[in-house]
């Protein structure tokens, strides 16, 4: 193939060929113009007859390209031929390209087709902006050109990130209107779309309508009722499948995970082995996620195996899942382990630090999780929210409170974060634990937004752990105002009455408790021996 230095010589040449003066019309004979804008004759050969699109065909590998390539076409006239703009638009809207550049040709283009259109509205709602896809099928409607069955599945998945079912419904009314509701793909979409703004009702609608077994219209109903928590129903499609995909077995895992049904998941990624399919990604972070929240390290030591075993590929969802495992399955170590190869490898994101520092912080680790936040920067990270809750915690569980004030303080200042209430809670734990009880209190009074029942309820542990009754009933009436059901606000309550030697105050608040209507949450511990989770409730 042809070298870099070969290719921009070459385009070089055509862009001189453009600079070129250009016959005037009335020199210009109708055969010439008729050779420059052909109406049908074979593409290949209409291709071959102009040097700009050969190299745009063959040569051209970047924008940078495109763009000399570009200004070749538009001085020679050849921009608006169909033909020659789609070639042009077609590169421009390719991955990691410049599709706004692909509807800036499209839109000054004077006649641009379907093609033209339907391959810029993919791009974009593709891209970061989907709402710039909407934009352009605004100015397509415009145009003599009508949109077809190709136009709307881009659409459908723009709104579909962009989260707005309601515009999604209205563009459905217009599929209906031209007649196009029966086609598959398109339906298939639309059903998406509903799923993926939680609109069970209106997906199992359109999934009713299937006459025929489709496979991508079971897994969009699958992820539409997972996504209203009707989890049974969604298993019910599931099994009634005769044929699934991996895709399947995706949308089923994670409806389990999402509805923290983790034994199920686990079950369920078993029986995919059992049916010789080998799992994705996406199955696997999900599987992952539920053996953290079972602490069944044995089973997560275990998908980690297959990763390794099976060549998986790697990426940072995938090493976030592994570390968060470890750290919350107590194998600390194992984590740092996956978290030192997978940064030595360049897979390690800003999430898999965060995952890693949380664990460290929970594990009272504080000096790595610290030292953890000063590597941050050499590598080219700049700290989030969750990079800042993950240091709160780890000050907060090693008693370093000053720490925490410091920190707290400079998240606006040097970093551009605002602290929201997850912070606050970190800081008033961390105050709440130092015994710094009043200086918590005052933090809370102080917050911009209205505090929720876990701030109070830090409050009331660090009051149960140094035994400050009064402030403790503060506390607790804090959190029962913020939910009036939390059964932990009332029993700390009353544990912290009863420390204080206030007996007959916590008796009152247990009565209190009881009047209410609101129940205990039983306590519950689980154990994994030889691979299988098993669960105690007290």
């Amino acid at each position: 193939p042809p070298s870099q230095p070969e290719r921009t010589r070459a385009i070089t040449r055509v862009q001189r060929m453009a600079m070129a003066p250009v016959p005037s019309p009335a020199s210009a004979s109708s055969s010439t113009t008729s050779h420059l804008l052909p109406s049908s004759p074979s593409i290949s050969a209409f291709l071959a007859s102009h040097p700009a699109l050969t190299l745009l065909h063959t040569q051209c590998a970047t924008m940078a390209h495109l763009r000399q390539l570009h200004a070749a076409l538009v001085k020679s006239g050849l921009a608006k031929d169909p033909i020659a703009a789609s070639r042009a638009v077609a590169f421009c809207a390719g991955e990691g390209r410049d599709a706004a550049y692909a509807a800036r040709i499209v839109r000054h283009h004077p006649r641009p087709n379907s093609f033209m259109w339907n391959t810029v509205i993919r791009a974009l709602s593709d891209g970061p902006g989907p709402d710039a896809a909407v934009a352009l099928f605004v100015d397509m409607l415009r145009s003599p050109t009508p949109p077809e069955r190709r136009t709307f599945p881009s659409l459908f998945a723009a709104y579909a990130r962009l989260g707005r079912a309601d515009d999604g419904a209205a563009l459905h009314g217009m599929v209906l209107k031209l007649g196009l509701a029966g086609d598959a793909y398109t339906r298939n979409s639309m059903i998406a779309m509903y799923a993926s703004c939680g609109r069970a009702d209106e997906a199992l609608a359109l999934f009713g309508q299937c006459q025929v077994f489709d496979i991508v219209s079971c897994n969009s109903a699958i992820v539409a009722l997972s996504r209203a928590g009707r989890v049974d129903e969604a298993r019910a499609v599931f099994d009634d499948m005769p044929a699934r995909t991996v895709a399947t077995w995706s949308a089923m895992v994670s409806a389990y995970s999402r509805a923290a049904r983790c034994q199920d998941a686990v079950d369920l990624f078993s029986a995919m082995q059992v049916d010789g399919v080998e799992p994705n990604a996406n199955v696997l972070v999900s599987v992952l996620g539920c053996c953290a929240s079972l602490g069944a390290l044995e089973q997560g030591a275990w998908v980690h195996a297959y990763i390794d075993k099976h060549d998986v590929a790697m990426n940072a969802l995938v090493v976030t899942a592994l570390v968060d495992m470890y750290c919350k399955c107590g194998s600390i170590h194992k984590a740092r382990q996956v978290f030192d190869t997978s940064r030595s490898q360049g897979m390690a994101k800003l999430s898999s630090w965060n995952a890693m520092m949380l664990g460290l912080a929970a594990h009272g680790q504080c000096q790595e999780a610290l030292a953890l936040f000063s590597e941050l920067e050499p590598y080219g990270l700049r700290p989030d929210k969750v990079t800042f809750i993950a240091m709160l915690m780890a000050y907060g569980h090693s008693g370093m409170a000053d720490e925490a004030k410091a920190l707290f303080a400079s998240m606006g200042r040097e970093y551009g974060v605002t602290p929201g209430i997850e912070h606050y809670g970190c800081l008033v734990d961390a105050l709440a634990r130092a015994g710094r009880l009043r200086e918590a209190e005052d933090t809370i009074r102080a917050m911009p937004m209205k505090p929720d029942a876990a701030i109070w309820g830090a409050l009331l542990s660090g009051c149960r752990l140094h035994g400050d009754a009064e402030a403790g009933a503060r506390a607790a009436r804090g959190a029962v105002e913020c939910d009036p059901q939390d059964s932990g606000a009332y029993v700390l309550a009353a544990s912290v009455l009863a420390r204080d030697g206030e007996v007959g105050r916590g008796l009152g608040v247990r009565g209190k408790m009881r009047e209410e209507g609101v129940a205990k949450v039983p306590g519950c511990s689980m154990i994994e021996v030889n691979g299988v989770v098993h669960e105690f409730v007290s």
